[in-house]
C-alpha cells in the first residue's frame, strides 16, 4: 500500500481521512495556511487516471469538499488505466515496433534533393 516511507509517516501522524471512492482509493488532508495539503493513497498500483472526477476536483483545490457521487449515466465510462509506456500502448501502423511499414498516402512527404529539376 505504501511504497514511500515519507508518505506513510505523513499519513499516519498528520493525515486526516476525508473519504474513500468506489475503487478503494483513500483521500487525506493536512490543514494548513494558506492551503491545505491533499493526497491520495491508491488501493492498488499508483495510477492517477483511476481518480474519479469528483475527487480530482477536491485534490486540486477546485472545490472545498468532495463532490457527491452522481448516478451512473449510460454515457459515463469507468476509468481505464493509462497504458502509455507499456507494451499495451497504442502504436500506429507505421511505428517501428509494428513493423515500420504502413500504406502509402497521397499526402506523403517527398524530400527535396539538389539534383532534382536538372
Amino acid at each position: 500500500m505504501f511504497s514511500n516511507p515519507g508518505l506513510f509517516f505523513l499519513t499516519l501522524f498528520r493525515g486526516r481521512l476525508i473519504g474513500e471512492d468506489s475503487l478503494g482509493n483513500r483521500y487525506y488532508e493536512r490543514p494548513g495556511r494558506p492551503f491545505s495539503r491533499r493526497w491520495v493513497v491508491y488501493a492498488g498500483m499508483a495510477d492517477p487516471s483511476a481518480v474519479p472526477p469528483e475527487w480530482h476536483a477536491w485534490l486540486h483545490h477546485i472545490t472545498e469538499a468532495p463532490l457527491r457521487d452522481e448516478p451512473a449515466y449510460p454515457w459515463r465510462r469507468p476509468p481505464r488505466p493509462n497504458l502509455t509506456g507499456t507494451p499495451l500502448a497504442y502504436r500506429p501502423p507505421g511505428h517501428d515496433y509494428m513493423g515500420g511499414q504502413r500504406a502509402r498516402s497521397s499526402s506523403d512527404y517527398e524530400s527535396w534533393s539538389p539534383d532534382q529539376g536538372r
